[in-house]
C-alpha cells in the first residue's frame, strides 16, 4: 500500500473516530471500533474515504453491517441497512458522493500529483 494511501485511510478512521467519541454508533462499545464504509469503497468514488460515508462499529455491530455488503444487498439486519447508518450520523448516499468527489476535504487530503492517480479503491 502506497504512502499516500495509508495517510488517507488513517485521516478517514480519525475522523470517523472523533465524530463518533471512539464509540460504536449501534451499541456503545469502545472496544476494538472500526471505521465502516456504509456504502462499499468499491463502489464510491475515490475509495469513499469521507467521514460522510463512515461509521464506527465494534466488532460485532461490524459484521452485522458487512451483512449487507457480502449479500450484495440483499440481506441486513435490522437497523444495518446502510440508509439507517447514514441517518445515525446524520448522512445520506447522496451527501457521501458528492463528499467523496471533493479533492481537497477529508475525502482526499493529499490530491493526486498525477490525474490518473485520482482512485484509491
Amino acid at each position: 500500500m502506497s504512502r499516500r494511501k495509508k495517510l488517507v485511510r488513517a485521516e478517514f478512521r480519525r475522523t470517523v473516530f472523533e465524530r463518533d467519541n471512539h464509540t460504536c454508533r449501534i451499541c456503545g462499545s469502545k472496544d476494538d471500533i472500526a471505521a465502516h464504509h456504509i456504502t462499499d469503497r468499491t463502489l464510491m468514488p475515490n475509495g469513499g474515504y469521507h467521514m460522510s460515508n463512515g461509521i464506527t462499529l465494534c466488532p460485532e455491530c461490524h459484521i452485522k453491517a458487512e451483512k449487507f455488503h457480502t449479500s450484495g444487498g440483499r440481506v441486513w439486519e435490522k437497523g444495518m441497512h446502510p440508509n439507517d447508518l447514514y441517518g445515525l450520523i446524520c448522512s445520506d448516499h447522496e451527501t457521501a458522493v458528492l463528499s467523496c468527489r471533493r479533492y481537497l476535504d477529508h475525502c482526499n487530503p493529499y490530491p493526486p500529483r498525477d490525474p490518473h492517480e485520482a482512485e484509491y479503491t
